[in-house]
């Protein structure tokens, strides 16, 4: 599915976010609060829009995705890997970052994730990991729910896979709560995760600090 919607995945994006994806990932890069020339991970790396940002607060990113379809439109120059990111080819504490855009509903064991995460981070390096989020508000969940569920399909099927399209938008119901994200971390090695609602709730961001 991501390997057919690559060629046009940053395109439609901002189409049907109105560029706000472009913020929100400038506010996950900023979250690390890393020293510049720290290795970060960027998993589930899609075309590469994350490292393009990481590169740009002069860290040194490393694209992982499971798609190769979406490798090879990876446009951000930064080295990359073919990797399913629940089994991660890079040694213990290897790593001072990582950031997760948009693909943990697609997981199938978000406990076994954060566990890998933590293998792989040095004491003291930070996560940010973005996604799609449930709003609080009844007006806007309301309008997130026919805009994401009746809309999105239809500009994706139109400009790229109706199907995908017809898919991204549901995945969410595949995360837990917030509540329940921020234990599972704290269970699999992380300190102080927050969880943050941007734009209202239309995404959220959740960010930690390996032990």
């Amino acid at each position: 599915m991501f390997d057919s919607i690559a060629p046009r995945y940053d395109f439609v994006n901002r189409l049907m976010t109105f560029r706000l994806d472009v913020k929100w990932r400038k506010k996950t890069v900023r979250s690390l609060g890393l020293p510049a020339g720290s290795t970060i991970l960027d998993l589930a790396s899609g075309t590469g829009d994350l490292c393009v940002e990481l590169k740009k607060f002069g860290y040194s990113p490393i694209s992982m995705d499971l798609s190769f379809g979406m490798l090879s439109a990876d446009r951000s120059g930064a080295p990359r890997s073919q990797a399913d990111i629940l089994r991660l080819p890079v040694p213990n504490a290897s790593v001072d970052g990582i950031t997760c855009g948009f693909a943990l509903r697609n997981l199938e064991n978000l406990q076994r994730f954060f566990i890998e995460l933590a293998r792989v981070t040095r004491h003291g390096g930070r996560i940010a990991l973005l996604d799609v989020g449930r709003p609080t508000n009844p007006l806007i969940r309301l309008g997130n729910k026919i805009y994401f569920g009746k809309v999105v399909p239809i500009i994706g099927g139109l400009l790229s896979d109706r199907a995908a399209y017809k898919y991204l938008p549901k995945s969410v119901a595949y995360l837990p709560e917030s509540g329940e994200i921020v234990a599972m971390l704290q269970q699999s090695g992380f300190s102080d995760a927050t969880h943050t609602q941007l734009s209202g709730g239309l995404t959220q961001l959740i960010v930690a600090t390996k032990n």
